[in-house]
């Protein structure tokens, strides 16, 4: 007879809790203005420390013909005597795989291909080419402007949704939130000068969309308490609403948490800036759905009267 666990009832975060989220409302509201304006002025001067992607440029990967660890320093000390400008040398997944990223040369695609062909006579038999990617001005212009549509195509197809899907309330507070979330994500690697490339893009379309939805789910439990409890204090439920909803958030969090920290640490150079990008926008999301999105609310006066009204009208309109 063999022994199977029972799990009935064992809870992985207490439930009831009774925090108090709306006394630092003021403290969080001005902590993420002056965060705001930091990513705004860290952007304005230090700009975006953009990849091949966007700024055009050659990408060559090399492996060591014996197999052995790459001299990454002794790669540093040769290729920067070419007068190439910029050349970036880092590790790409195993320690004998390399990746060197030269800038846009001046000239046409044939000067692109002078730079290539430096590169691969100066490393010699020590090296074996295994892929090379240039990316032109135009087209890393293109795709600069594609990215920036991208972004702003999703938080208007948001808005769209939370327009009908809740009142207006709802949709100003969780616009907010999404647009602090994604500005935050942009000022960290402004300030720490790091890769921004089209692997960040799609990490901030999926972070718009990981944050829209554990906001939606702290938004239907504030307007299904809001029909339930009519006598009661709008902070109040608001404090309700959050804590009922907060096992779910913080193990949704911790759950990718989890798998990004793994994928941060395990995945290699490939997707390390794409993990960190995911994992930050997982942290100020969080942060954002219960200090920013639902305290805006209290701001904002919602009202018990619209809310039903609301309500009806989408479930109506859903059939």
């Amino acid at each position: 007879m063999r022994f199977i666990p029972n799990f009935s009832g064992f809870d992985f975060f207490p439930h009831g809790t009774r925090i108090h989220f709306m006394r630092y409302r003021d403290i969080c509201f001005w902590m993420s203005i002056v965060l705001i304006a930091a990513s705004i002025g860290l952007f304005a001067i230090n700009g975006l420390n953009y990849g091949v992607d966007f700024k055009g440029g050659t990408m060559i990967e090399v492996q060591t013909s014996s197999g052995g660890p790459a001299d990454i320093q002794a790669m540093r000390s040769r290729l920067g005597t070419l007068g190439l400008g910029d050349v970036q040398i880092q590790e790409f997944g195993a320690s004998n795989e390399v990746l060197i990223r030269i800038e846009q040369q001046p000239g046409d695609e044939s000067a692109q291909q002078v730079a290539m062909k430096k590169v691969l006579d100066t490393l010699g038999d020590a090296y074996v080419q295994r892929r090379v990617e240039v990316v032109g001005p135009a087209v890393s212009a293109e795709l600069r402007r594609t990215g920036v549509i991208a972004v702003i195509a999703a938080i208007v197809a948001i808005i769209l949704y939370l327009w009908f899907r809740f009142e207006w309330q709802f949709a100003v507070g969780t616009i907010l939130s999404l647009v602090h979330d994604v500005m935050l994500v942009v000022g960290i690697f402004s300030l720490f000068h790091l890769e921004f490339d089209l692997g960040i893009v799609a990490a901030l379309l999926t972070i718009l969309g990981y944050s829209v939805n554990d906001t939606v789910v702290v938004s239907d439990r504030i307007r299904e308490n809001l029909r339930k409890y009519k006598r009661m204090e709008l902070r109040e439920l608001l404090n309700l609403s959050i804590n009922e909803t907060l096992s779910r958030t913080i193990l949704t969090g911790v759950t990718t948490i989890v798998v990004l920290v793994a994928l941060f640490v395990f995945g290699g150079s490939v997707i390390r800036y794409f993990a960190l990008a995911m994992l930050l926008g997982v942290l100020i999301g969080t942060y954002s759905s219960i200090f920013i999105a639902a305290p805006i609310l209290e701001v904002l006066g919602v009202k018990r009267e619209t809310v039903t009204g609301g309500s009806d009208k989408a479930a109506a309109a859903r059939g």
